[in-house]
């Protein structure tokens, strides 16, 4: 069983290490080149480990480029697996491997198909989720579906942890494709097209704290975008703050001040009062000085 795969993120590296545990290391590796690390915030060079157990390495920044189509015939894949690659993977790569190609997406398709879904599902306060392999076609997502586990998102899910929910099952799910491949048993359950949805791309802005939101709004976002994407900010005389850990506590009306307002320090971090009145605890944060806000100074979203 000849493999390509095609990735460039810590899910990626999961995957990989997982086919070459069991025996099935890839003939070729196709993924970013190093000095261009800065384009995921979760990004891992994977040609180390693709080079020490025997597959060949490609760099890359277009996957449908002739040069890749090249190696990749010049290995005669028999399946292509596409793991944490934000490229539409056109027709004549889809076609080189004889039974097709295979992506990765972390929601129950087809709901949520598209970009950032992790933080997506906590922001929208999904309730269940699950782990998709599917065949790549033209659409976004949208091909058939292979395997698919669901399972339930918790009310404190972090984006951490959810990552970590999703590669746990990613690690199992490749090897038992590539089995079912193999075997001539892969299913191909299309997908009901109506029930689509389609997540928007974020940036690294998108988690600038409003402060005038929802104490549950704010931490909402903390949880959402935090490890292993940029993270949620604010700022403070100029510079940014960044919050990577809070919680909501009952102050009962004892503060009374703006939306963004600090209102004490705590053993570890600051109170913050938010747009409904309710206050935070940030736990975990960190400034250009290495210092608190001060009492009573305002954070700017």
């Amino acid at each position: 069983m000849r493999i390509v795969f095609v990735g460039a993120v810590e899910s990626s590296r999961i995957a990989l290490e997982a086919l070459i545990k069991v025996g099935r290391a890839p003939a070729l590796v196709i993924t970013l080149p190093p000095e261009l690390a800065g384009r995921h915030s979760d990004f891992v060079e994977l040609g180390t480990v693709a080079r020490a157990a025997g597959s060949a390495v490609c760099h890359t920044t277009d996957v449908n480029g002739p040069a890749v189509l090249e190696a990749m015939a010049s290995v005669e894949p028999d399946v292509t697996l596409v793991v944490g690659w934000s490229q539409v993977c056109r027709q004549p790569f889809r076609d080189v491997a004889r039974r097709g190609a295979i992506g990765f997406h972390p929601a129950a398709l087809p709901r949520l198909r598209g970009r950032a879904v992790i933080p997506w599902t906590i922001l929208r306060g999904e309730e269940v989720t699950g782990s998709t392999l599917f065949w790549l076609d033209e659409g976004i997502d949208s091909g058939p579906i292979l395997l698919q586990r669901l399972f339930a998102v918790a009310t404190d899910e972090t984006a951490r942890s959810l990552y970590g929910k999703h590669t746990a099952n990613l690690a199992e799910m490749v090897v038992e494709a590539v089995a079912l491949v193999e075997a001539g048993n892969a299913p191909r359950m299309e997908q009901d097209h109506e029930k689509a949805s389609y997540c928007a791309r974020r940036t690294a802005e998108d988690g600038l704290i409003d402060w005038n939101a929802s104490a549950a709004s704010v931490l909402r976002l903390v949880r959402a975008v935090g490890a292993p994407y940029p993270g949620a900010f604010s700022f403070y005389n100029g510079g940014k703050i960044c919050i990577a850990a809070a919680v909501q506590i009952e102050t009962a009306g004892r503060f009374i001040g703006l939306a963004g307002q600090v209102q004490a320090h705590t053993e570890h971090g600051f109170i913050v009062l938010c747009g409904d009145g309710e206050c935070i605890d940030v736990l975990a944060w960190a400034s250009p000085t290495g210092k608190r806000p001060a009492v009573h100074s305002k954070l700017h979203g």
